[in-house]
């Protein structure tokens, strides 16, 4: 479902990549951490195809680096949910129109607009706050916001990008949880973090960011 091969990438004159493979299943829920500065957040824009790598293959799909085009970009990106840390939210409009939006700008029927915004904050456990504005609601509570607008076009992978770095340590966990409920449906995640504490919790594979590769394996003691 995701495959990058042998990928090198440089950014501001530093090598970030080189010769890097990464496999995920369809499915299938991995971390991925690493160093401040290691490509992380590279390496997750090269899957939503953001940033190219200079070398090698990113495969999401049927979508390819080497011979995608422009005008399928966002075709692609409807096949890929994104969660950043500082949720990115319209505060200019409420919940349910900061879901809506992604809906309309993507030309779905005005009369599936509603069912699956309302299913998507369903399944976060947000439907009560859906007239809110953002800057109402608690950090916890936008991230649940931005995992539902993640969701609002069924992808085939989740990107979370330290989806709990601004979160209390509860709040954090209960986060997990959710992306963890949402794999459980048949959606790949890959997320990305700092909390080495999470990561062991999670009893899952891990992708280790180190010395320019990509590492595959379970987190162990010596790792903090």
């Amino acid at each position: 479902m995701l495959s990058i091969q042998n990928i090198s990438f440089n950014y501001d004159n530093q090598t970030l990549f080189e010769n890097a493979n990464l496999e995920l299943g369809a499915g299938e829920f991995a971390f991925l951490i690493g160093k401040s500065g290691s490509g992380k957040t590279s390496l997750l824009q090269m899957i939503y195809m953001n940033l190219l790598p200079q070398s090698g293959t990113v495969t999401v799909g049927n979508f390819n680096s080497r011979t995608i085009k422009k005008s399928e970009l966002p075709l692609l990106r409807r096949k890929i949910g994104i969660v950043f840390q500082d949720f990115k939210l319209l505060t200019d409009r409420n919940v349910f129109e900061n879901l809506s939006f992604v809906l309309e700008v993507t030309a779905t029927p005005k009369k599936d607009i509603k069912k699956k915004v309302n299913d998507a904050l369903n399944e976060v456990g947000l439907s009560h706050k859906r007239l809110n504005n953002p800057e109402k609601l608690s950090g916890g509570e936008k991230q649940r916001v931005a995992i539902a607008r993640a969701i609002l076009n069924d992808p085939l992978i989740i990107l979370a990008d330290e989806p709990t770095g601004n979160l209390d340590p509860e709040t954090s966990g209960e986060i997990l949880d959710l992306l963890q409920k949402i794999n459980k449906r048949g959606t790949a995640i890959l997320f990305a973090t700092h909390n080495y504490e999470m990561v062991r919790k999670g009893n899952t594979r891990i992708f280790k960011i180190e010395d320019k590769k990509i590492l595959k394996g379970f987190l162990k003691q010596k790792d903090q």
